[in-house]
């Protein structure tokens, strides 16, 4: 089954971005839209190089669907073991929103806020970044398996525009065999033409995402 998830409405090289003054030191968080850890790196290091004078430039990311845990990091950036990084993981893993990176970026204003004082202002402002972040739904598509012989092919790739399918893969062999990723709505209406065009000569097997 297709499912979908919030992600961060935001243009490839966009950002958002609150600022607020916790006790003299000027915090500002930077959120971007992230698919996987390695373009979360890269907007890492474009806060740091546009900051590169900031006392910490703390940061967490988690490139995979909301609450998902196997492409996440996060960095404490020179303050106390566990009161940036982790707590701003957390706030990210909980927000609803996936594939999302943020960096807090603190300018110390001279009074120390603690522990709990730090663990509280990070995960604020990853908090009220995530309140105001425009977002939209993301859909997973589904997946085939499609098995016909070779005089088919032709007609076969013309058909899928009308069902908004794309091949992930393709294999020949004795016959072809493609992967394809469509919308969940589309699949029905794809088998039906697909066992019309080929007289029912066609294996179509449905594959997890």
């Amino acid at each position: 089954m297709s499912v979908s998830y919030r992600i961060p409405d935001l243009e490839p090289e966009a950002l958002h971005r609150c600022e607020e003054s916790i006790r003299r030191s000027r915090f500002i968080v930077s959120l971007a839209h992230t698919p996987n850890p390695e373009t979360a790196k890269a907007f890492i290091e474009r806060i740091k190089r546009e900051f590169p004078d900031a006392t910490h430039n703390c940061w967490a990311y988690a490139a995979g669907a909301p609450g998902a845990t196997g492409q996440v990091g996060y960095s404490d950036d020179g303050e106390p073991h566990g009161t940036a990084g982790r707590p701003m993981l957390t706030m990210l893993l909980h927000g609803g929103v996936g594939e999302l990176c943020a960096v807090v970026t603190r300018y110390f204003g001279g009074i120390k806020l603690g522990t709990g004082g730090l663990v509280r202002a990070y995960q604020g402002m990853v908090k009220a970044g995530l309140e105001t972040l425009p977002t939209r739904e993301h859909m997973i598509p589904a997946r085939l398996e499609v098995i016909l012989d070779y005089p088919h092919i032709t007609v076969f790739r013309r058909l899928l525009p009308d069902y908004r399918a794309t091949i992930a893969e393709e294999h020949f062999g004795v016959d072809a065999a493609y992967q394809l990723l469509l919308p969940e709505q589309n699949i029905s209406a794809l088998e039906t033409a697909l066992a019309e065009l080929t007289d029912g000569a066609v294996l179509i097997t449905r594959l997890d995402v």
